[in-house]
């Protein structure tokens, strides 16, 4: 034994160069709340240099469980899209009602394909029900009724599912191949992740841990007392993440927060993206993760916290001092970049140290202050884990 890591465990840190010591500390912080009964389930890995150093189960999650990932599925849907960019089938300065002109109805035919990507299109509410991907004309239906919130381009506010819905579209639209089939034929396949899927099937789904939710949601009084701004209501709602139980909806692959996997394969996902390459397999130029790492939303802040939104093309950059508030921890550097996810899900890479970090749980906290402290001290640790 080496203090509380295992033989293996060791090897395991010493291969990527990482500090035992803060190892062991990130391990027993991420093992914490399913001790106490409040999570089923959490699973983490830490990767470096192509290849995973540490990687743990813990409660229901085995080694082998996919948790979904929610939102940090934004990041796989950006990267597929990027390949289009990089190979001159899409430009982020068009029109989004040119490729898809189902969409360019009630003054939406403004739009870019970038403010898609960078959540100032001006529809974060737009309905959508996961199932109605599955017919077009019920998909084109809904991209004409979809009205403008506010002017596109003024402002950020984060929208949950919408925009990737569009932007999976012009996926198809530009690539001639469904949504998921481009994903896994040109991104999690080409780089041999079979643990991160986007669109399950149903052999895959008897491996998916279902959400669950625990702990008390804060009243308006607890936020008062504690001086922090309620957070609104949005389509992100305890049934909305309950539906991802459903065989069918985890089948649909919604490119906006339906992808799963286990947090090896979704630390690799990341390494992949500093490097544009996976055990020599190059998916992504230099410059293509240069130009999508560089943000675009300048001063435009959340409206909630009113923190800088800090956003690339279709991921978030660590950026400045507050970056907790954009679901990074305090210790990484200021190009750290990544995606989190609904319940406390984690993705990020920092590209001074060349460490990725992928924590997942299968049981949603509904004290949202509770699971961002929680979120902000497993990445801060995990940051300093990097020897």
């Amino acid at each position: 034994m080496n203090g509380l890591l295992s033989d293996d465990q060791a090897a395991g840190a010493d291969s990527i160069g990482l500090d035992k010591d803060k190892v062991v500390e990130l391990l027993v912080r991420v093992q914490k709340e399913v001790k106490e009964g409040l999570l089923p389930s959490a699973q983490v890995a830490l990767a470096r240099d192509g290849k995973v150093g540490v990687f743990e189960s813990y409660g229901s999650a085995k080694p082998e469980s996919l948790t979904c990932i929610f939102s940090a599925t934004k990041a796989i849907t950006s990267a597929a899209a990027w390949i289009l960019i990089q190979n001159g089938k899409l430009d982020e300065s068009e029109m989004v009602a040119d490729i898809v002109p189902e969409f360019g109805t009630n003054e939406k035919e403004g739009i870019t394909v970038q403010q898609l990507f960078t959540h100032t299109a001006g529809f974060p509410s737009a309905p959508f029900a996961p199932l109605d991907w599955i017919e077009k004309d019920k998909r084109y239906g809904r991209f004409s009724k979809w009205r403008l919130n506010w002017e596109p381009g003024t402002r950020y506010e984060y929208h949950p599912s919408s925009s990737m819905w569009v932007i999976a579209e012009i996926i198809e639209r530009r690539s001639g191949q469904g949504y998921t089939e481009f994903v896994k034929q040109n991104v999690t396949g080409a780089l041999g992740l079979s643990n991160l899927i986007v669109g399950l099937s149903e052999e895959e789904g008897k491996r998916a841990l279902d959400v669950a939710h625990s702990g008390d949601p804060l009243t308006s009084e607890d936020y008062a007392k504690m001086g922090i701004p309620e957070p609104p209501v949005t389509e992100v709602t305890e049934e909305a993440l309950l539906n991802f139980n459903r065989d069918e909806v985890r089948a649909v692959g919604v490119p906006g927060g339906g992808g799963y996997a286990n947090a090896h394969d979704l630390a690799l996902f990341y390494q992949a993206l500093l490097h544009g390459a996976l055990e020599g397999k190059k998916l992504w130029s230099e410059s293509t993760m240069e130009s999508v790492r560089h943000v675009r939303t300048g001063d435009l802040r959340d409206p909630l916290f009113r923190q800088l939104a800090n956003r690339g093309l279709g991921i978030i950059i660590s950026g400045d001092e507050n970056r907790n508030f954009r679901g990074f921890g305090k210790t990484n550097s200021p190009e750290a970049f990544g995606h989190n996810g609904a319940g406390g899900q984690i993705a990020w890479v920092d590209p001074k140290s060349g460490l990725s970090l992928a924590y997942l749980t299968s049981g949603h906290d509904r004290n949202n202050v509770r699971q961002g402290k929680r979120g902000v001290a497993i990445s801060s640790i995990a940051a300093e884990c990097a020897a």
